[in-house]
C-alpha cells in the first residue's frame, strides 16, 4: 500500500454480513425493483429518484457500504461485500441506488489520483454529490485492444494537458461529472508505451456528449468527444505512461464485481422461473409437473451453482491483491453465459408473457447477452485464460501421462 492509499474497510463478522445482505436485498427488492422503468427512462425524473432512493439507502444505513470509512462510506471490505454485491445486482440500479457505483473510480483514484483529485472529488463521489464514467473504447480501437488508441494528449505550454479525440460506449457519460480517459501521450498508434489516464471534469470546454448508443433498446451507453480538452498537471492519474498498469488493475475488479451482479440477475431470473413453474395452471395441471419445464429448472440451477463458486474464488484473490487472471476471466464468461442462459429459460417458461412489458426477464436477458460482449468478449477471455493455463504447463515439470 502506498502512502496514496485509501484502506477498503475491515472485516464484518459472519453474522453480521448474513443480516447486513437481507437487508440490502429487502431494500434492492421493495425499493428498486418497483422503480426500475424510471429508471430506465432516464432524464430529470430518474435524477430525481434516484435522490430520493439515495436519501432512503442512507436513511436504512445501507449507503456506500464497501467505500473506506473515512470518506463516508461503510468501510466494508471488499472480500465481504461479494455477498452484498450479487444482492445489489439482482436490479442493473441497484448499486448506483445504494452507492456503491463510484467503488472503482474511488479505489483508482484514492491509489493514483495527485493530492488535489483526492481532496476535490473523493468524498464528494463517495457521497454521490457527483458521479463519474470510465472512456476507454473507441469507435476504431476497441477496448480489447488499447494499443490502437488514437485519443491524444498533448503537453501545453504552459502546463496541463490538451485533449483530443473521440471514444464511444462509455456507460453513465450522459450524466457524468468526471470522466476518466485514455488517451495517448507520446508515441504512435500500435506502441505499448506511451498510454496515459486524464481525469476530465464534463463541464470543461470542449468535451461534448455526441448521441446515446442504446443496447438492444436499452439507454445507459454514450459516444462522447474530447475537442482540444484542457485540463490541469494534476488531472494525469497515475504517472506518464502508466495507463495498462492501472487499468489492469481497474478491469480485474471491475470485471469481478459485474460478474457478481450479473450472478444476482441470474438469481432473479432464476426465482422468476421457479415461481412461474409452481404458480402457472394448465389445464393438466402446474406447469411444473412437466418434465421439459424441470429440466429448464434444473440446468439453470446447474449453472447457477456452477457459476458461484468461481465468482466469489475471483473476488478472494482481488480482494487479496493477488494475481487472478485466470480465476477473472473464468468468472466474468461464466456469469455472462449464466445470466443469458437462466434468463432464456425463464422466458421460455413464461412464454409469450416473458417478452412482454410486465416481467423484468427482456431486460434481463439483454443484460445477459450484451454481458458476453462488453468488459471483453467471451472469446477474449477464452484466449486468455487458455495461453495463460498452457504456459504454466510448458514452464513447469514433465508431466508423465497416466
Amino acid at each position: 500500500m502506498t502512502d496514496h492509499d485509501v484502506p477498503l474497510g475491515e472485516p464484518v463478522p459472519d453474522a453480521g454480513l448474513d443480516e447486513l445482505r437481507s437487508r440490502v436485498s429487502a431494500f434492492v427488492r421493495d425499493q428498486v425493483f418497483p422503480r426500475e422503468a424510471q429508471l430506465d427512462a432516464g432524464g430529470p425524473d430518474a435524477t430525481e429518484l434516484r435522490r430520493r432512493l439515495r436519501e432512503e439507502a442512507c436513511g436504512a444505513g445501507l449507503w456506500a457500504l464497501p467505500l473506506p470509512a473515512e470518506l463516508g462510506g461503510g468501510g466494508v471490505s471488499l472480500s465481504a461485500y461479494a455477498s452484498i454485491a450479487e444482492a445489489e445486482g439482482a436490479s442493473d440500479h441497484g448499486p448506483a441506488a445504494l452507492g456503491s457505483a463510484s467503488l472503482l473510480d474511488v479505489t483508482m483514484l484514492s491509489r493514483h489520483g495527485s493530492s488535489r483529485v483526492r481532496a476535490e472529488y473523493l468524498r464528494r463521489l463517495v457521497s454521490g454529490d457527483l458521479r463519474s464514467c470510465y472512456a476507454m473504447t473507441e469507435p476504431d480501437a476497441p477496448g480489447t485492444e488499447p494499443l490502437l488508441t488514437a485519443t491524444r494528449a498533448e503537453r501545453r505550454a504552459g502546463g496541463g494537458w490538451t485533449i483530443t479525440g473521440r471514444k464511444w460506449f462509455v456507460s453513465n457519460a450522459g450524466e457524468a461529472d468526471l470522466v476518466t480517459v485514455l488517451a495517448r501521450t507520446s508515441g504512435t498508434v500500435g506502441d505499448r508505451d506511451g498510454l496515459s489516464l486524464l481525469l476530465v471534469p464534463t463541464d470543461s470546454p470542449g468535451f461534448r456528449v455526441v448521441r446515446e448508443l442504446p443496447i438492444l433498446g436499452a439507454t445507459g451507453q454514450y459516444e462522447i468527444e474530447f475537442d482540444h480538452v484542457h485540463v490541469d498537471d494534476d488531472h494525469l492519474v497515475g504517472e506518464p505512461g502508466q495507463a495498462l498498469v492501472i487499468a489492469g488493475e481497474r478491469l480485474q475488479l471491475g470485471r469481478t464485481l459485474r460478474a457478481l451482479r450479473w450472478l444476482g440477475q441470474a438469481q432473479r431470473a432464476f426465482d422468476l422461473l421457479c415461481r412461474r413453474a409452481v404458480e402457472r395452471q394448465g389445464a393438466r395441471g402446474a406447469l411444473g409437473d412437466r418434465q421439459l419445464v424441470q429440466q429448464h429448472v434444473f440446468e439453470a440451477l446447474l449453472a447457477l451453482r456452477g457459476t458461484r463458486p468461481l465468482v466469489y474464488e475471483a473476488m478472494a484473490l482481488v480482494a487479496e491483491g493477488r494475481d487472478a487472471h485466470v480465476e477473472v476471466g473464468l468468472a466474468k464468461t461464466a456469469a455472462a453465459r449464466t445470466l443469458q442462459d437462466v434468463a432464456d429459460r425463464a422466458v421460455q417458461v413464461f412464454g409469450a408473457a416473458g417478452l412482454g412489458p410486465d416481467t423484468p426477464l427482456p431486460a434481463l436477458f439483454r443484460t445477459g447477452r450484451a454481458a458476453r460482449i462488453l468488459d471483453g468478449p467471451d472469446e477474449q477471455h477464452v484466449s486468455s485464460v487458455a495461453r495463460r493455463v498452457l504456459r504454466g504447463i510448458q514452464r513447469g515439470p514433465a508431466v508423465t501421462p497416466v
